[in-house]
């Protein structure tokens, strides 16, 4: 592969274009200082380009983008399929912002089944597939898994207990109790029986359920001319639990591995549905909202969510999509090259699937319709919120700060991040607070704002419009000192101090240039806003700071032990998996740790529990 570059003031878009292959390949648009602008494939490289330059009219978005190039360059490529790999790993990569985004790339959760062990157990699983067992999905959300996981529990009675807390326990749990496990950590079941019921859980997850419901009606009825009635009545429950599970999850008429993906567009925004199945199963859908430009349709959409989501996850043989895409084919070709095998990609389909597609079709306006309608409630808030302020314009940016601590111990600062969109908890951060009095809020504030302010003067992140404070008076003073240090102008700030009582809508509002705190009504929309994201200020540091001291009294419980060495705590938390086990556990349980003798074991106790050694 080969590359051109073209940069600079002087840049010349026709010399260039005639200077282009016209063989397959990538280009990137940039702007001032090198910004990638726009990200794109093309199977004739210099038709491509050039026809940006040679359009009688152009759309907004267009102007606007090719105002802004400064440079162009372009990569070579041996097919097609491959410029459109190249192409979404760059989109990823430089996130340009004229280009279709996927902004939620977290990994699809899986059911994973320790196949390996003596007693297998099953469990929820996100991440790299690495531990020996059999994994089952993917589901399209963590929901789904654990309704799944709930299920499985109640028909056959399989462990999901950690390794740890299995090899260590002397009586039955809770789960067993109330029926969800057989315990066979103390043999309440013998070997076989278990085996039988994971053997029919696995037939289930790979979508046999018939078989696995014929095989308890042979065993039922095995059990009634033995007159064990109440064996039989137990998978007299378990079929009819396994029928109702598979009257809800299979698709008619499939039995194979696909996935039905519809996009919509309308005002905006965009939603792509994802509906997968996998042998036959629904497992279910979600919803995902790409960031898109304005005068982008469902199709380009749909392409540029296919090639950003697929090639991190599994990509099933059969894609069905709504809108039909205009080059299927070269799609198809470039996820089967990333998946190892074929892919086809339809859009016109018959009979059960085209119910399905109808029924993802429909999802996906749905979604999009709500979406818009709480982006429109979010839009009115942040109005509201420029009519109370007395700014120019809407904020597009707004962060608050609040400070957590327990009497001054392991202080914790939030940051979190609204726009127009929503929350952009990409950006939201913690600040663990040292050198500071105990209890000196105002230090703690000063400590996180210029930790924040001097990422923003080193070029990470942008501006706010708008600085929320968790406070008054005084933590509005501190912030105005900070910005003011740093040659930060062009900030409002507000300080959100609780009413009498603390009760929500009696907040008073602390502005820099006003003498008297500004009261909004109770119904105010840009109150609300301001709760809102105050609320999520204190339950993120909240959080940070409880995390923090946790790790903090843990480590410093076993550290006080006489005899109790890091080798030794490291042996124990490995032993039983973490300190919450440890507690747990009894002296004679303590006393089975290598390393740790009947008298450690008590003095270990006795600590851990309040107890006088």
């Amino acid at each position: 592969m080969s590359a051109d570059k073209a940069s600079g003031e002087c840049f010349d878009p026709q010399a260039f274009v005639r200077t282009l292959s016209t063989r397959p390949g990538v280009y990137r648009m940039l702007g001032e200082g090198g910004e990638v602008l726009y990200v794109g494939k093309a199977g004739n490289l210099r038709r491509r380009v050039g026809s940006y330059f040679s359009r009688p009219a152009l759309s907004p978005r267009l102007q606007a983008l090719l105002s802004q190039i400064r440079g162009i360059e372009v990569t070579i490529t041996r097919s097609e399929a491959e410029a459109l790999l190249l192409e979404n790993r760059l989109i990823k990569t430089h996130r340009p912002r004229y280009n279709v985004l996927l902004r939620d790339d977290k990994s699809y959760p899986y059911i994973y089944v320790s196949t390996g062990d003596e007693y297998p157990r099953i469990a929820f699983h996100r991440g790299p597939r690495r531990a020996p067992g059999r994994y089952f999905g993917p589901y399209p959300s963590a929901g789904a898994v654990r309704e799944t996981l709930s299920l499985l529990q109640k028909v056959f009675h399989v462990r999901q207990c950690e390794d740890s807390v299995f090899r260590n326990r002397s009586r039955p749990c809770l789960q067993h109790q109330i029926g969800r496990c057989s315990a066979p950590c103390v043999g309440l079941v013998d070997r076989a029986r278990y085996a039988r019921d994971v053997e029919h859980m696995l037939l289930f997850l790979e979508g046999r359920g018939d078989d696995v419901i014929e095989r308890m009606v042979q065993r039922m009825e095995e059990a009634a001319e033995r007159l064990e009635f109440e064996q039989a009545a137990r998978y007299r429950d378990q079929i009819a639990a396994l029928r109702q599970v598979a009257a809800r999850q299979y698709v008619e008429g499939e039995r194979g591995d696909l996935d039905i993906v519809a996009a919509a567009v309308r005002g905006g925004q965009a939603c792509v549905q994802v509906f997968c199945v996998r042998g036959g199963r629904n497992l279910g859908n979600r919803a995902w909202f790409p960031r898109a430009p304005a005068d982008a349709d469902a199709a380009e959409v749909l392409e540029a969510f296919l090639g950003q989501h697929y090639p991190g996850h599994e990509i099933p043989r059969t894609l069905i999509v709504h809108p039909a895409l205009e080059d299927p084919e070269t799609v198809a070709e470039a996820l089967g090259a990333a998946a190892g095998h074929k892919v086809e990609i339809l859009s016109r389909v018959r009979g059960a699937r085209r119910r399905w597609l109808e029924t993802a079709v429909e999802n996906a306006e749905a979604a999009l319709a709500a979406r818009l309608a709480s982006r429109s409630g979010l839009a009115e808030r942040f109005e509201a919120l420029q009519e109370a302020l007395g700014l120019a314009q809407p904020p597009q940016r707004i962060e608050c700060f609040d400070v957590s601590h327990t009497m001054g111990e392991r202080t914790v600062a939030s940051c979190v991040v609204f726009e127009p969109d929503g929350p952009v908890k990409g950006d939201w951060r913690r600040f663990n607070i040292e050198g500071v009095a105990p209890g000196d809020d105002y230090g703690a504030l000063r400590q996180a704002l210029e930790r924040r302010f001097a990422r923003l003067q080193r070029g990470e992140g942008r501006i706010p419009d708008v600085l929320l404070l968790d406070g008054g008076r005084g933590q509005v003073a501190e912030a105005a000192r900070v910005l003011a240090e740093h040659q930060i102008a062009g900030v409002a700030l507000v300080g959100v101090a609780k009413g009498p009582g603390r009760k929500p809508g009696m907040e008073r509002l602390y502005l820099p240039d006003r003498p008297e705190p500004l009261r909004l009504p109770p119904h105010s929309p840009a109150l609300h806003l301001i709760q809102q994201i105050r609320d999520e200020a204190h339950r993120f540091a909240i959080t940070g700071h409880r995390q923090r001291r946790a790790r903090a009294r843990q480590s410093s419980v076993l550290e006080r032990i006489p005899g109790m060495g890091p080798r030794r705590r490291q042996t124990l938390l490995k032993h039983f998996g973490g300190l919450q086990e440890v507690m747990r556990a009894g002296v004679e349980d303590l006393a089975r740790v290598p390393g740790i003798s009947r008298v450690l074991a008590q003095r270990i106790y006795d600590a851990l529990h309040g107890e006088a050694a």
